[in-house]
């Protein structure tokens, strides 16, 4: 396997755990406390997941990947925007 094939196929693979530790906050999370929540630490690592995959999408120059991520990352980013100015306003 060619040096640049490797790295990113490695950047995939990092992605791809990184998106998959979004799962197993929430799963960790719900179970503390005994019902379904989604922690902010769900929404960093859907952007972190998603952006890595993003760029890996982006270099296999695969348009459904590409979409799909770019526009996930829309929805993660807003999440974080939501949590961020809804803690701003209980502080007022």
């Amino acid at each position: 396997m060619q040096n640049d094939t490797l790295i990113w196929v490695l950047v995939g693979f990092v992605g791809q755990a990184l998106f998959s530790m979004r799962f197993v906050v929430q799963w960790i999370a719900s179970e503390r406390i005994k019902r379904s929540i989604i922690p902010q630490a769900f929404w960093y690592f859907s952007l972190a997941g998603g952006a890595t995959l993003l760029a890996y999408a982006i270099h296999k120059q695969d348009p459904v990947f590409i979409a799909g991520q770019g526009l996930g990352l829309v929805v993660y980013l807003r999440n974080l925007y939501l949590i961020r100015t809804g803690r701003q306003q209980a502080d007022a």
